[in-house]
């Protein structure tokens, strides 16, 4: 591996073809009737960039999120940088041995077992067999299968699935790893551990390329960030200073869509002011809201009030509800 680089990529693009004709052959067979029968029939086309004129540079060892609405590019990227899909345009060059788990069951043979599968994917991945058995119980302990290893793996639920792909592409000795948006079907519990065996794997100095919508995760995770949208590269820095511009874009395009005036509700009351006490940024303190509420129109029934607390990477801090206090408010 280059000392200076593990991921160089240089003028990146990717275009697709799309068809806009209905009914369109599926078979050779059919588009040679097809032509036979209608030889002056134009087929129309659409081109569309899902990657264009991208260049980035990952360092060893470091940690990348990408982030991005969907359809920005994410997945194309990790695709291009896998070999999976041909490139339209530029070059890519890695240093090392590539390790990518990009859907649940990626690489895994249905028909074949959790056992057979974690060599055959092992093998894909360029490593000797005992490579493999060195790190086979690791695998099978951090995957939580082991009673249905001997089990082919079409009878895996999505959750073993995304379990024991992804410790083989954790465990087995690549250079670079590629993570797309798989680990939100695992619960909770197995997320944190991923996360974890993440951070470990940056320590041993491999490069990680974490693709996710979960903001927080990014950020725990990823020491530097690139945002993509419409297939360019927008921003690629710090990781903090990524996500600020991700949400605060977010926020823009909320009030362009929308309109800041939008009400949601059915209108008989309304919040017309908010206003805080003191110091809300320490933790220790007493926290107080004033909320004012108007009425609109006449109302008859049980009315409550619940509000939440977001960080500036829209992670829920705290949420009230005054049912929990068992209190409504009176509408007269």
């Amino acid at each position: 591996m280059s000392s200076d680089v593990a991921i160089s990529v240089r003028d990146l693009s990717k275009c697709y073809r799309i068809r806009h004709n209905v009914n369109a052959p599926t078979t050779a067979a059919e588009a040679i009737v097809r032509k036979i029968r209608h030889p002056l029939q134009r087929v129309e086309r659409e081109t569309f960039w899902a990657l264009r004129d991208l260049t980035l540079d990952v360092k060893p060892g470091e940690v990348l999120g990408v982030i991005g609405r969907n359809g920005a590019g994410k997945s194309t990227l990790l695709k291009a940088l896998c070999r999976v899909i041909s490139i339209s345009g530029g070059r890519i060059d890695l240093y090392g041995r590539v390790g990518s788990l990009l859907e649940v069951g990626t690489g895994f043979h249905p028909e074949l077992t959790g056992r057979e599968n974690i060599f055959l994917n092992g093998s894909i991945l360029g490593m000797r067999r005992r490579e493999i058995d060195k790190q086979f119980d690791a695998i099978v302990d951090f995957s939580g299968v082991e009673q249905f290893l001997d089990t082919p793996v079409k009878r895996f639920s999505s959750g073993m699935h995304v379990r024991l792909a992804f410790a083989v592409a954790a465990h087995l000795r690549s250079e670079i790893l590629l993570v797309d948006e798989v680990l939100a079907v695992g619960d909770r519990e197995f997320q944190d551990r991923c996360l974890g065996k993440l951070s470990a794997v940056s320590s041993d100095g491999r490069t990680v390329l974490f693709v996710s919508h979960q903001i927080e995760s990014v950020a725990q995770l990823c020491s530097h960030a690139l945002l993509l949208e419409h297939g360019k590269m927008t921003a690629h820095g710090e990781v903090d200073d990524v996500v600020a511009k991700y949400v605060s874009k977010q926020h823009e395009e909320t009030d362009l869509r929308h309109g800041i005036d939008r009400r949601f509700g059915t209108g008989e009351l309304r919040f017309v002011e908010a206003a805080t006490h003191g110091d809300m940024y320490a933790s220790d303190d007493e926290k107080i809201i004033d909320f004012v509420i108007e009425r609109q129109r006449p109302y008859q029934g049980r009315a409550y009030v619940s509000c939440a607390i977001f960080d500036q990477r829209e992670s829920v801090v705290i949420q009230c509800d005054s049912r929990l206090v068992h209190y409504e408010l009176d509408p007269d």
